[in-house]
């Protein structure tokens, strides 16, 4: 997609969806019932539950349908996992960056569900390299 306007939280929906259609098969593997969802920026409750300064230092985040909140467990996983990206602040790093949003958006989604699904700081590494040079 090329912008001559800042893509709309529909935009950043269809690349996220194409994202994730084409993860590496490590994470598509943990990912086959993930929502998706794009909001403009993080509320003030995400922002203090998280503890932020600012609601633009948050650009993705991860729920997993078993918890309630961070860290606390629900017995019965009744939820799904959802992957959040945030408008503004994405849009933020693309301008600051000169990056392709495509990349962009591949490299923060692939970022956010390895740390959150326990990949190593190296799996992720190799996992977003890999993916940038097309070999899916």
């Amino acid at each position: 997609m090329n912008f001559s306007f800042p893509p709309s939280t529909d935009d950043l929906g269809v690349i996220a969806n194409d994202v994730l259609s084409a993860l590496p098969e490590e994470l598509s593997e943990l990912c086959e019932e993930l929502e998706l969802a794009v909001d403009e920026i993080a509320d003030e409750m995400i922002v203090s539950e998280l503890d932020l300064d600012d609601s633009f230092e948050l650009v993705a985040l991860f729920r997993s349908g078993k918890e309630i909140s961070p860290g606390v467990q629900k017995k019965v996983a009744n939820g799904k996992d959802t992957l959040i990206l945030f408008r503004r602040p994405l849009l933020d790093m693309w301008c600051e960056t000169g990056e392709d949003l495509n990349a962009l958006v591949r490299q923060v989604m692939i970022e956010e569900l390895g740390r959150n699904l326990e990949f190593s700081d190296d799996d992720i590494a190799e996992m977003t390299e890999r993916h940038y040079q097309g070999m899916l």
